[in-house]
């Protein structure tokens, strides 16, 4: 199975930056507000190094490698581990593996599911968008968009 082949009909898609995300599981979905998010990467792609004010990030790795970086610490992730981001703490990730990556993220309250919606943009097949490097104008407007939904953009992505 390749990574493109991976997404299900059904969730909702949106293109988020350089990747593909599906939602699988709204936070308006149950009582404690849980959301999952399916994530592909391409190879290399990084999000800025920020923090989560309300709510801890779980990453569980489904396809290929992923090299994160938790309060200073890096941690790998390989297809079949989990890795936590906790509330509060600056973190970011790289996708080293070749081929991309896939993830599953799993956050608890609205936040980072607004994030993904305000500042996404529904895709119309589940395929990564065309690749392309952000704009100032880009990187100003998710900025702000990450901080109206608790979330503070404090670094660059990793190199």
């Amino acid at each position: 199975m390749t990574v493109n082949q991976s997404i299900k009909s059904g969730a909702e898609l949106f293109w988020f930056n350089a990747t593909l995300v599906a939602i699988h599981l709204s936070s308006q979905a149950g009582r404690d507000g849980t959301c999952v998010v399916e994530h592909r990467m391409p190879h290399g792609d990084s999000p800025p190094l920020h923090v989560h004010r309300n709510e801890d990030e779980i990453f569980h790795v489904l396809e290929g490698r992923m090299r994160f970086v938790v309060d200073g610490q890096e941690v790998i992730g390989l297809a079949g581990q989990t890795v936590i981001a906790p509330k509060g703490l600056p973190h970011t990730f790289k996708v080293e593996s070749i081929a991309g990556a896939r993830c599953l993220t799993i956050t608890r309250g609205p936040d980072f599911e607004m994030l993904l919606r305000t500042a996404g943009r529904p895709a119309d097949r589940a395929e990564l968008p065309p690749a392309a490097a952000p704009t100032p104008a880009q990187i100003e407007a998710l900025t702000k968009i990450a901080a109206e939904n608790n979330i503070d953009i404090v670094g660059a992505p990793l190199a």
